[in-house]
């Protein structure tokens, strides 16, 4: 059961929440690990704006912080017995959401294991939820780990508690 894990991490609170419970879940069932980050256009539009410099130098820095992220990661799983490979998605090729998906399925994931602000009504609609299309769009179940209560205290709460599994 669940032998190939994806997890999308993007360095925030939340993505490490899930991490920490694909690895649990993954010691628990023998499984493995891979971890996603993708750059998409607004990691990149919001480079421009936090690096003075060329257009080639913003995603250099893109690609070389998500290395870091990834190897990060890859080592927290180690460091627990799990193993775990990692991919960085870097095309702009469509959405977040769309790429986890597309990996989703080239992975042959048996499971998707998200970390979510669990954001609810205007926050939501504003930023988006890219844990709430994946949700809807994943062929295989989906693990939402929500925010500690600490972490998203600022923001509206999602209904379900953590470690709620929806199957598509």
């Amino acid at each position: 059961m669940y032998q190939r894990i994806l997890v999308p991490i993007d360095g925030s609170s939340t993505a490490s929440r899930g991490l920490d419970e694909a690895i649990q879940l993954a010691k628990l069932t023998g499984g493995r690990l891979r971890l996603l980050h993708v750059i998409d256009e607004l990691s990149f539009a919001l480079a421009m704006d936090a690096y003075a410099g060329y257009a080639g130098t913003w995603l250099e820095e893109l690609r070389t912080n998500a290395a870091k992220l990834l190897q990060a990661g890859q080592a927290r799983a180690a460091a627990a017995g799990v193993e775990a490979d990692t991919v960085l998605l870097d095309r702009f090729k469509g959405a977040v959401h769309d790429q986890v998906i597309a990996e989703a399925e080239a992975c042959k994931a048996e499971l998707i294991v998200i970390g979510t602000h669990g954001r609810r009504g205007i926050g939501r609609w504003v930023m988006g939820s890219s844990a709430e299309h994946i949700l809807r769009m994943s062929p295989v179940p989906v693990l939402l780990v929500r925010a500690p209560e600490s972490a998203s205290a600022e923001h509206e709460r999602f209904t379900l508690p953590v470690g709620v599994l929806a199957s598509a």
